[in-house]
């Protein structure tokens, strides 16, 4: 009658044998001639499982118990909400666990993606599991049916609906335990309807809050907002519209601040810019790049994908030059404003479209023989015939998308003529199936 319905799914749980890990980490088994994934199951187990989508060839769904024998990586998960809160998946496993699969998954990528695998690994970058995350935006929903209660939180899983949740094991600490105080904030105001996230942005010494706000908030609104932003020693900020439209509540401030303390470096970020999650990863990661990419005293350095600085300043310490390209006038406009703030005379920031954009030694002002990649998860496959062109000696590719890192691995071996010198995975989210990757190539 109508539209196309989908099989009804069963109403017991079902039993399934889990054989292996997918590279986002749910347990992968076979039920009724059907691929299963599973979230919280484990390779080696056997799980009660309830089925909450099904398709053809294959079906998801969540564990509910392990009735056969109990994989030595199972912890028990340190979230009273993991299971429902859709933020992390994989605390049900032994954190360093977590950090060999995801090894393993970027190994795999490598060898069956790209057809590479690097002359050797590089150890995992590894740091705190509770408390690391800076940048979240968290779903805000009004729900007048019961009893005029605002939730405050991620999605659940398997479900657009924000979750029942009143804390966050892995939100930075001083926004992680202010979820139900957020909620009472806004079911206080004249339109807790109207409030469609608040994203956080934490720095080293502040934290901000935006509150997206569809509406206009009344004056009462802005007083309480103010209120719970000095009671609790936060930076509040309004978004009625897009990020232009930002504005501080009760304050002056609109730039937050974090440290590199080995390249005695302070860097300025507005609370919608991108900035790296993990703090204590960001440090390790940028030591790393800059050791790999080892620029000289004459080395001219192309930074793609360069965001505010986060690796072109502190490679214009190394380098005889800096050129830093980026896709978003705002972070153009704030690495300027960081290189200034840091007295960085050598590191220039340039606006441009990397996914057209064909540098060339002529219009970067002369030959560079160092290239930092820092692209977004889609990769950077439309900029690398240019760089096999510039020829550089060393290319330092840091990626938030192994399998994109193992296509674009690929071509620069196979079609460029650089060798993958070594890998290893960054471990920028924890207890989750989320991993980042860094790789050095060489000619």
């Amino acid at each position: 009658m109508g539209g196309r319905r989908g099989r009804r799914l069963p109403r017991a749980p079902v039993e399934i044998g889990i054989d292996r890990l997918s590279h986002e980490g749910r347990g992968i088994g076979r039920h009724e001639d059907r691929t299963a994934f599973i979230q919280g199951a484990l390779p080696g187990e056997t799980v009660s499982a309830e089925i909450r989508r099904r398709r053809r060839r294959q079906e998801e769904g969540q564990a509910l118990e392990v009735v056969g024998s109990v994989s030595a990586d199972r912890v028990e998960p340190p979230c009273a909400h993991f299971g429902v809160c859709g933020g992390c998946s994989l605390q049900h496993m032994d954190p360093a666990a977590q950090v060999r699969h995801k090894a393993d998954a970027l190994a795999e990528l490598l060898a069956h993606v790209g057809g590479v695998s690097p002359d050797h690994w590089l150890a995992p970058l590894t740091g705190p599991t509770a408390g690391y995350r800076r940048r979240a935006r968290l779903g805000v929903k009004y729900v007048p049916r019961k009893g005029d209660r605002v939730l405050v939180g991620f999605r659940e899983r398997f479900s657009p609906f924000v979750a029942d949740i009143d804390s966050c094991h892995v939100l930075d600490a001083r926004v992680g335990a202010l979820l139900p105080a957020l909620a009472a904030l806004v079911r206080g105001l004249s339109i807790p309807d109207r409030i469609a996230q608040i994203e956080v942005a934490a720095g080293d010494e502040d934290v901000g809050l935006v509150f997206r706000n569809l509406r206009p908030l009344a004056p009462a609104d802005r007083e309480a907002l103010i209120e719970f932003g000095t009671r609790h020693g936060l930076l509040l900020f309004e978004q009625p519209g897009n990020e232009s439209t930002v504005a501080p509540l009760g304050h002056e401030t609109m730039r937050l601040h974090y440290r590199l303390p080995d390249f005695d470096l302070d860097f300025a970020f507005a609370p919608t810019d991108f900035t790296q999650v993990n703090a204590a990863i960001n440090r390790q990661m940028v030591n790393q790049a800059v050791d790999l990419l080892d620029a000289e005293p004459a080395s001219r350095v192309l930074d793609l994908f360069c965001g505010l600085g986060n690796f072109t300043l502190p490679l214009a310490g190394r380098a005889a030059e800096v050129i830093g390209l980026e896709g978003a006038e705002s972070l153009v406009e704030r690495g300027r404003e960081n290189a200034i703030a840091n007295g960085i005379e050598n590191a220039r920031f340039t606006a441009a479209d990397l996914t057209a954009l064909e540098p060339t030694a002529e219009s970067l002002g002369g030959p560079v023989d160092r290239v930092l990649l820092d692209p977004p998860r889609s990769g950077a496959l439309e900029v690398l015939p240019s760089i096999g062109r510039l020829q550089p000696e060393r290319i330092v590719y840091v990626s938030c998308g192994p399998s994109t890192l193992a296509r674009d691995a690929g071509q620069l071996v196979h079609e460029h003529g650089y060798r993958l010198e070594c890998a290893g995975i960054m471990d920028m989210f924890p207890h989750t199936g989320h991993a980042e990757a860094m790789a050095l190539f060489t000619r």
